[in-house]
């Protein structure tokens, strides 16, 4: 590897670009040059954005709201979300609470670049998210993990939180229902969580709720404040319209907190972006107050595809999956296949040369366990066709029988 410019700051030397977009990326690349390439690596949905959004978006841009809106976003947008609060998660915020961003990371950015000094201490369960260490670390904070294996449903007990948690800790990053496993935090579940973050007073938690609309089965989400409302002046809630209503390319994410911190927020985002786009929020304005009916429709072509998937993995000889509750990823294991001899002897040692493989010989692009703290794990979306689906999983598959595994 060669040395970083001279030039480069050095708060990026620890921080790597998005395995997932870099995986996305040389997917296409892939195909764009001629190979037959099954990308499952998306973290979007395939349903095109409703059209009545589309169509508040164009209204928007006819009547002229295309000039800079106050940093935090509109009045009305901001509204909107304290209603979405109040309907669905049972949470009164006042639009002061509120701030808008440029998609939910920029809210993850400025909470935690408003709060973290050098040497605090973030508690960031894994597997996670592949942005939050990297967030936490260009803040000179200090990541923590903490090991949520297969074995325990790949969730935070309250034991391990309660061990955890030292005079240095700043935040806890909950994420429910959870990229990269689709996992899920029960109401009981929430509720022992923040009986033990009570008892530390000087902790914050940001909840993730992006996937809060794309859950299966009996299971519910539940908003954490919900559950424990003594939390609710030292818990950010993070959501957006880029995952239940396809909206990833519009930009639009969304926090509500104490008054304090999206003060603080907003002050950072200031000077950085000032408002997210008026487009793109007068658009998530329409998703927020708009019909609501389409999303059960989305949701079960989700589950459909989720036990397609989970089924056929859990057929092929040494892969296990979890069934998840939630998103649109499965997390299966892969430790059967460490050591196994590909056809061209070279052997696999870990998740990454599983996944290689698997592009390598299959043609479908897959993320491994690695890229979210977690091996010897893969994440594959099905955030794709039935169809590709189908293909991918037959190909995985037949790749797999090609490999000579060690005898244990």
């Amino acid at each position: 590897m060669s040395a970083p410019h001279p030039f480069i700051a050095q708060r990026l030397a620890h921080i790597k670009p998005s395995a997932t977009l870099a995986l996305s990326q040389k997917a296409a690349e892939l195909r764009a040059s001629g190979k037959d390439i099954l990308s499952l690596t998306a973290g979007e949905p395939d349903f095109d954005t409703p059209e009545w959004i589309c169509k508040a978006a164009t209204h928007a841009m006819e009547k002229g709201q295309t000039k800079y809106t106050a940093v935090a976003g509109t009045p009305e947008l901001r509204q909107a979300i304290v209603g979405k609060f109040a309907r669905d998660n049972h949470i009164d915020y006042t639009p002061n609470e509120i701030i808008v961003g440029t998609g939910g990371k920029q809210i993850i950015f400025n909470a935690i670049l408003a709060t973290v000094n050098p040497g605090d201490e973030v508690l960031i369960p894994d597997p996670y998210w592949v942005s939050y260490p990297s967030i936490v670390e260009i803040a000179q904070g200090t990541p923590v993990f903490l090991e949520c294996p297969q074995s325990q449903g790949f969730k935070l007990t309250p034991k391990q939180l309660e061990a955890a948690i030292t005079p240095k800790t700043k935040w806890l990053i909950l994420n429910s229902p959870s990229n990269p496993t689709g996992a899920m935090y029960s109401y009981d579940e929430l509720w022992q969580l923040s009986q033990v973050l009570r008892r530390h007073p000087h902790v914050l938690i940001l909840s993730d709720d992006i996937y809060e609309h794309i859950t299966f089965d009996d299971n519910q989400f539940h908003a954490l404040v919900d559950v424990e409302k003594d939390l609710k002046d030292r818990v950010l809630m993070l959501n957006g319209v880029s995952k239940a209503y396809s909206m990833t390319g519009w930009r639009i994410g969304y926090g509500a907190g104490p008054l304090w911190l999206i003060k603080a927020m907003s002050i950072l985002q200031s000077q950085s972006t000032s408002n997210a786009s008026s487009i793109s929020q007068a658009a998530a304005l329409a998703a927020l107050e708009g019909p609501q009916d389409f999303l059960k429709e989305w949701v079960q072509e989700f589950q459909d595809r989720r036990d397609f998937v989970v089924k056929a993995l859990n057929e092929i000889e040494g892969i296990q999956s979890l069934v998840p509750h939630g998103t649109f990823y499965a997390y299966p294991s892969c430790a059967d296949y460490r050591g196994a001899k590909t056809p061209d002897g070279s052997h696999i040692e870990n998740d990454a040369d599983f996944c290689a493989y698997l592009l390598d010989e299959a043609g479908v692009a897959t993320v491994p366990g690695r890229a979210f703290g977690r091996s010897p794990h893969f994440r594959l979306s099905y955030a794709v066709s039935m169809e590709t689906l189908e293909k991918a999983l037959e190909r995985i598959g037949k790749a797999l029988k090609k490999l000579e595994r060690m005898q244990i």
